[in-house]
């Protein structure tokens, strides 16, 4: 029987509660199926920092260096804010992302049926939305320099080079490949000599994808359109600060950022994990929505462990809940009852397991 190897980061905050409901469920998935996943569990966060006085050790890289893909739960407190820079929960995230060279995040959005009225949005406005947005997680201002303070002044430094945006607009035009055959790159070409580059760099590329149509626009105006018309958009293309505010916003698209997966890319090993963070207000409390560290277990079996019958069990499982009017608290309605993090995950494995509810 074929074996595969998981890293758990459980994490900060809901963490250690959604991760363990993904666990469930990937457990619930192999019952069915003929291989074996072996979990082994290790720190980063706030929690790592409790024992290593490290947000990501030595001895969590090699964990996750060494399995076959990793499943992160959420990182961050506010009972670490005031520390420095290098030791707070969310420097973790990044040496992370850095050490294990991710250099895309995949941040589907996709509006399930069932849950069109959930969101903040006009239904009309929302109604079929099914869009991907590809980040790139390694570059531009998060990670250039020089960075940091100068008296009264501060500064980070935004740069791309030209091997950076080939690489991350090649994993895009492949992926709408798959889809609608459409990329929209976004930029900030008019003002930035970054963006330039990157638009440049993208258009280039696009000619090795002829059966795909590429468009540009400007960030500002593909947030407006984002919420203008979200059906517009097939896979969005952008980088680093960009994609970290796009995605949020294509996150409220389906109501809650609860139901968002993703999955963050590299040579090797990949990183999924839910889109929401930590909400230590609600830890403890069994009722946080587990369904996106569920379907980022599916993104999982589809991207790492090329099991994609699995992972469409999965998502019909998650899809078929929700058609049964099973809610968490951030997606119930005044019909709804609102059921709790390990109610939600008993449904979804019973619908794996073709189990009556």
């Amino acid at each position: 029987m074929e074996k595969y190897r998981i890293a758990l980061l459980p994490g900060d905050g809901i963490g250690p509660e959604v991760v363990a409901e993904g666990v469930r469920v990937l457990q619930s998935t192999t019952k069915r199926s003929g291989f074996a996943i072996e979990f082994q569990e290790a720190l980063i966060g706030g929690a790592a920092l409790e024992k290593y006085n490290d947000p990501f050790p030595k001895q969590t890289f090699e964990v996750c260096r060494a399995c076959d893909a990793v499943l992160l739960g959420a990182i961050g407190d506010p009972r670490w804010d005031d520390l420095p820079a290098d030791k707070r929960p969310e420097r973790g995230l990044l040496r992370l992302r850095q050490d294990l060279g991710l250099y895309a995040n995949l941040r589907p959005a996709r509006i399930f049926p069932s849950l069109v009225s959930a969101s903040t949005l006009k239904s009309r406005v929302v109604k079929g939305t099914d869009l991907l947005i590809v980040r790139e997680l390694t570059g531009g201002l998060y990670f250039g320099e020089p960075r940091g303070f100068k008296g009264d002044r501060a500064f980070n430094t935004m740069v791309y080079s030209r091997g950076e945006i080939e690489r991350i607009a090649r994993l895009a035009f492949e992926a709408a490949r798959k889809r609608r055959k459409l990329v929209t790159s976004v930029d900030k070409a008019n003002v930035l000599h970054v963006s330039q580059l990157w638009r440049a760099v993208v258009t280039e590329i696009a000619a090795d994808y002829p059966d795909v149509e590429l468009q540009h626009l400007y960030v500002d105006n593909a947030a407006m359109q984002l919420i203008r018309n979200p059906r517009l958009f097939d896979v969005i293309l952008t980088g680093n600060l960009f994609g970290d505010i796009l995605s949020d916003e294509a996150a409220m698209l389906t109501g809650s950022l609860g139901m968002l997966p993703s999955a963050s890319i590299g040579k090797e090993t990949a990183v999924y994990e839910p889109v929401h963070g930590s909400a230590p207000d609600i830890a403890g409390q069994n009722i946080a929505n587990p369904i996106a560290t569920i379907a980022s277990c599916a993104m999982m079996l589809r991207h790492s462990l090329d099991r994609g019958a699995e992972a469409d069990r999965i998502e019909e499982a998650i899809s078929r809940v929700l058609n049964n009017g099973c809610r968490t608290r951030d997606i119930a309605t005044s019909k709804s009852r609102a059921i709790g993090t390990r109610e939600m995950g008993d449904r979804i494995c019973q619908a794996i397991e073709g189990k009556n509810q």
